[in-house]
């Protein structure tokens, strides 16, 4: 069974389906080492390990395709949700990087409809009309074809153009083909039960960037009708203060810090005992 179809079966299944955001190899080994099926390559989280920065569209296409490569390598079994951002350009590099997440075993991919490139600003989202957004989900669920991986259609107009237009553009999503919707920025429940009713049965993502307000849990999540939800920062902001602490520890002068794994645990995690098991066949003796 390919990765697309695996998901299509995981998404059949009740109850919320949790995607951690990973960005690299180890994000990814321990995603699937802690028994989860799938994940969400996350471009804020690898815009945050390649840059050391936000996520303002400065990762290119090739960046976000390798850090892919890295996570399909460490976890070849986990189902990864790729953010393929606005798709780089037109309608034809859509198409292209559809093609190319889907040859490569991503079992989804999210396509969004801002305008690129972003203005120099890291406030709003300008998005573009309507249907030019149609054309890029049309591009995108026809060469979906090829691999059968998932689309998954965002959009971020809800800030800049109002929440009847983001419904709207999900409808419009629904009707090219899309196999799950995003509405970005929603201001309210309401908002979201509206999306929600527009995505028409088909499974709705539901992504929280920021830890400015309450986050529901999987229970809230699934009560409002998301099947899809991913966090971010769940992952990530740990790895910051992990990294932080060690730093802290260092400038005190401590070989370690409190934070860390023992020497066990450690090696364990990266896998040296597996390495030994693998290398058997090949030593000569």
């Amino acid at each position: 069974m390919t990765h697309p179809d695996r998901l299509r079966a995981v998404l059949k299944e009740p109850g919320l389906l949790t995607m951690p955001a990973v960005w690299d190899g180890l994000s990814a080994k321990m995603t699937a080492a802690a028994g989860f099926k799938t994940a969400f390559l996350s471009g804020s989280c690898v815009a945050a390990s390649r840059l050391g920065g936000p996520d303002l569209d400065l990762i290119s296409f090739a960046e976000m395709f390798d850090s892919f490569n890295m996570v399909r390598g460490a976890a070849p079994d986990l189902l990864i949700l790729a953010d393929g951002d606005h798709g780089y350009g037109n309608p034809m590099n859509v198409q292209r990087t559809v093609r190319a997440y889907g040859r490569a075993g991503a079992a989804a991919i999210l396509i969004e409809d801002k305008i690129t490139p972003r203005a120099l600003t890291s406030a709003g989202k300008p998005c573009l009309p309507r249907e030019e957004a149609r054309m890029k989900i049309r591009a995108a669920v026809q060469a979906a074809k090829e691999s059968g991986i998932l689309i998954l259609a965002r959009t971020d107009c809800r800030p800049t153009q109002g929440i009847d237009e983001a419904v709207a553009r999900i409808e419009m999503y629904v009707e090219e083909g899309a196999d799950i919707l995003f509405l970005d920025s929603p201001a309210n429940p309401a908002e979201i039960a509206r999306a929600i009713a527009a995505a028409q049965g088909r499974p709705s993502f539901n992504v929280v960037q920021s830890l400015g307000s309450p986050i529901p849990t999987a229970t809230e999540a699934a009560a409002m009708g998301f099947k899809i939800g991913t966090y971010p920062p769940t992952l990530l902001s740990p790895a910051i203060a992990g990294i932080r602490a060690g730093l802290e520890a260092m400038k005190a002068g401590l070989a370690t810090s409190p934070m860390a794994l023992d020497t066990a645990d450690h090696r364990a995690t990266l896998g040296y005992g597996d390495y030994d098991v693998a290398a058997m066949p090949f030593i000569i003796g």
